[in-house]
């Protein structure tokens, strides 16, 4: 459940950029989602590959 809360917090960082481009219009923001998204990705990724490594364990 470790990876969970990583994926949970994450998600929940990335709100206050979100909220900052899409309603603010600032670009600087836009830049911190693109990354933020990007650290979504690759953990999400992380976590496909764990999954898969455990399942095939058992």
């Amino acid at each position: 459940m470790d990876r969970f809360e990583q994926l949970r917090e994450l998600v929940m960082s990335l709100e206050e950029d979100f909220v900052k481009f899409y309603d603010k219009e600032n670009q600087a923001a836009g830049t911190r989602v693109r990354k933020g998204m990007q650290d979504l990705k690759n953990l999400s990724q992380e976590i496909r590959i764990e999954v898969q490594d455990i399942k095939n364990k058992a």
